[in-house]
């Protein structure tokens, strides 16, 4: 019988502790959660400065980062719902007349569009160039060398932060279990449209 992957097989992450993802190969990643600018809605003489702050933030690094955009479908059954419930309690016709029009047309927007939203994260490296090995053949990292690593990257994540800051995006790093959902989310994206989210093993977010 052939050997069907599973989908840890394709991901190639060692553990998640501490707010920093150790990968297969002993780097580590940080993730930092990002806001977003309508740049749209600046004048002129605004975007350019953006622009140009954004660009000097670039140039700044000595490191690559990883920009990733995660485009969910937004699911507004549970307001509808709400609204519903508002409804039937109004006792004023008027206003119950009015919440009903709008229930209506929430529930006819949702089936002609769909309603999406947008989360922006970067990824910060970080590699310890560590080569001892242990004896099953896979890399293994003692404590000192994780907690030097983390230091590291954490400070790398800072200087990044500030930069994001300077461009007027506010930046938060993800913590284990933040980051353990990003991943749930992306393998499982019918489920975290509804909002669902299993419970995790205490030894995960630890």
């Amino acid at each position: 019988m052939p050997y069907e992957k599973s989908t840890q097989d394709f991901v190639p992450i060692r553990q998640i502790r501490e707010g920093v993802l150790i990968l297969d190969n002993r780097e580590l990643r940080g993730v930092l959660m990002v806001s977003s600018i309508n740049i749209g809605l600046k004048s002129s003489d605004e975007q350019k400065a953006i622009i140009n702050r954004f660009q000097s933030f670039l140039n700044s690094l000595d490191f690559s980062c990883q920009i990733v955009v995660q485009s969910r479908k937004t699911n507004i059954t549970g307001y509808i719902d709400k609204i519903r419930r508002l409804e039937k309690k109004q006792t004023n016709e008027l206003l119950k007349k009015q919440t009903s029009g709008y229930r209506k047309f929430l529930e006819e927007f949702v089936e002609k569009e769909s309603i999406y939203s947008k989360s922006f994260f970067v990824v910060v490296p970080y590699s310890p160039g560590f080569s001892i090995s242990s004896g099953s053949g896979k890399k293994e990292m003692s404590e000192e060398d994780f907690q030097r690593g983390k230091e590291q990257l954490y400070q790398r994540m800072e200087f990044v932060a500030l930069g994001l800051r300077r461009c007027g995006l506010n930046c938060a790093p993800l913590t284990t279990l933040e980051i353990i959902e990003l991943f749930w989310s992306i393998f499982h994206p019918k489920n975290a449209e509804h909002g669902y989210y299993p419970e995790f093993p205490k030894e995960l977010t630890g």
